[in-house]
């Protein structure tokens, strides 16, 4: 279940580099939009080396207890068709069943893949996590998802979600304009390239003991309970 484009442009995002993460707010239209321009061919020596730190850093703040035994790490994309398709059907349950009740945390990682209002969507969140609602900008991208690169993200409608939410938008553009969160979103999207990602959504469960399962695509709600009940019962030992 991967969405057909998030395929084509996942499988070359290791050819792409974003250089530039800025609003384009009337009153700020003087600085430089987001780029995607074709990355060095001189490739550096040796695979870049997997630690745990591939899957926790770089990414929001934690969703539920932080010392919940296991970790669900999503690496998405605001524009992605199936990572929208998991948010509305798959997301929910596992909050309600799983990160209230203190058994999963989960993460959320960056990697852009479809167009440039995907960066500028997680320069948003990011920039709503300084005032503690990263994951109601999350929410409100996902609730206001009508396709890829038609225009819903916009810097107008993102400055409106926002609002909506209750940022201070003086804080909240500046942070924008500054590309304050650039490096965070840029190293999220390399830790995703070494981990080899083809698409989105790609899932990591980790579970007490360190071990690491890949589930790939928007997977139904049960795939991810038999995960989770496997690497719970180890909890338990």
């Amino acid at each position: 279940m991967i969405h057909g484009p998030s395929i084509v442009i996942g499988a070359g995002i290791s050819a792409v580099v974003l250089v530039a993460v800025f609003l384009g707010f009337d009153n700020f239209s003087n600085e430089p939009e987001l780029k995607i321009e074709g990355a060095p061919t001189i490739q550096e020596s040796g695979p870049p080396k997997i630690t745990m730190m591939t899957f926790l850093d770089n990414g929001s703040p934690i969703l539920g207890k932080t010392d919940a035994p296991v970790t669900l790490v999503e690496f998405g994309d605001y524009q992605c068709h199936f990572c929208n398709v998991f948010f509305h059907s798959t997301e929910e349950s596992i909050i309600r069943n799983y990160v209230d009740t203190g058994k999963v945390r989960m993460i959320f990682k960056d990697y852009n893949i479809i167009g440039p209002d995907s960066v500028t969507s997680s320069h948003g969140a990011h920039c709503a996590s300084d005032q503690g609602l990263f994951w109601e900008y999350h929410d409100i991208l996902y609730n206001n998802w009508t396709g890829e690169n038609n225009g819903w993200a916009s810097s107008d409608n993102q400055l409106r979600f926002a609002q909506e939410i209750g940022l201070d938008i003086e804080q909240w553009s500046e942070c924008m304009t500054k590309g304050t969160h650039s490096q965070t979103i840029l190293a999220s999207n390399e830790d995703a390239r070494s981990l080899e990602l083809g698409g989105t959504p790609a899932f990591f469960v980790i579970g007490p003991d360190g071990n690491i399962t890949r589930l790939f695509g928007a997977q139904p709600y049960e795939v991810f309970v038999e995960t989770f009940e496997i690497e719970l019962e180890k909890s338990k030992n």
